[in-house]
């Protein structure tokens, strides 16, 4: 089976209460978020997980608090000798706008999403604001768009799983490299909400669930399930992976 390379490019942040990543803890906290394109790098095939803000900030004070740098689309994919119209298949975790802003800018590419998110981009629940169909229009006119209703193989090693636990569509993606099954989780979490603190443990509580979510209980299963499943545990927007290269 091919076997995979992942390459964080930080393409975006926001800052917020921490509460928004951690259901129910951390409230009054400021934290502050990357927001990731992943390059998975194998096989003949250039190959995206989300593809960020199309106008992030780039500030000191932003990528200190990450410790890493902050790019455009174009400037981190240029680091792996890429351009937008070079990406054969985008693959998504979800349609928030942070996640899909810079689609139309790959006109070439297969864009894989969950059948769920169309449905939520084109008509939107007054709760949930982070859906702007703008952004995926062009994709969708063009033809792009490879719609998923269930657990789907895009390549041979690289396969997304349904987690509904942010959005009713949203899916991991499980990626085979040398040092056994990453995941990159389809739903909004920090290494935190995997690996919680004594406090939080004490309450007999193995995850945190996000703080904006579908349901909660299911939530925590499903979260539960993804950590088991994982030999390389990479939650969506955990900081570190700011200053990383190459997962693994």
């Amino acid at each position: 089976m091919a076997t995979y390379t992942i390459h964080p490019i930080v393409v975006g942040t926001k800052v917020f209460d921490k509460s928004m990543m951690t259901y129910q803890h951390g409230a009054g906290e400021t934290y502050t978020i990357p927001i990731y394109s992943w390059y998975i790098k194998g096989g003949d095939k250039n190959i995206l997980v989300d593809t960020g803000e199309i106008s992030p900030i780039q500030s000191e004070a932003r990528e200190k608090a990450i410790g890493g740098k902050i790019y455009t689309f174009e400037q981190g994919l240029k680091q792996f000798d890429l351009t937008p119209e070079a990406i054969d298949i985008v693959i998504h975790t979800h349609l928030h706008n942070d996640h899909c802003e810079n689609d139309f800018k790959c006109t070439n590419a297969k864009i894989y999403v969950h059948q769920q998110e169309l449905e939520h981009i084109h008509n939107p629940h007054p709760l949930d604001f982070r859906y702007l169909e703008d952004y995926i229009q062009d994709a969708e006119d063009n033809g792009q768009l490879q719609v998923m209703t269930q657990d789907t193989e895009v390549l041979p090693g690289i396969n997304c799983i349904h987690t509904p636990v942010h959005t009713e569509g949203g899916m991991s993606v499980a990626i085979e490299t040398s040092k056994g099954k990453a995941i990159i989780t389809g739903f909004c979490v920090i290494q935190e909400n995997f690996e919680p603190p004594i406090e939080i443990r004490a309450m007999e509580m193995d995850v945190i669930p996000p703080g904006t979510l579908v349901n909660a209980f299911d939530s925590y299963d499903i979260m539960l399930k993804i950590k088991d499943m994982a030999d390389i545990l990479i939650p969506l927007h955990e900081p570190k992976f700011a200053a990383v290269h190459s997962i693994p």
